[in-house]
């Protein structure tokens, strides 16, 4: 499931406990993420998932949610 392996690149990444990690959480407000970490975040997500994310698209990224519709999208 692509929550799953987003949820644990977000803990990884951006050290923070699992149970904050929800679809609603907001990158920066609620989990913490700065620019250089959201940066980081979506290298590794274009890595995991064989994706591009512009930078457009990446502006519009906010919340779990976002990553995790915009990566089930590019994979149908």
């Amino acid at each position: 499931m692509v929550f799953e392996r987003i949820k644990a690149m977000i803990k990884e990444e951006l050290n923070v406990p699992e149970e904050k990690i929800t679809m609603e959480a907001k990158l920066s407000e609620d989990l913490g993420a700065d620019s250089i970490d959201a940066v980081e975040l979506i290298m590794n997500i274009e890595d995991e998932f064989e994706i591009q994310v512009s930078d457009e698209e990446a502006q519009n990224i906010k919340t779990v949610g976002d990553i995790v519709k915009f990566v089930e999208k590019l994979q149908k």
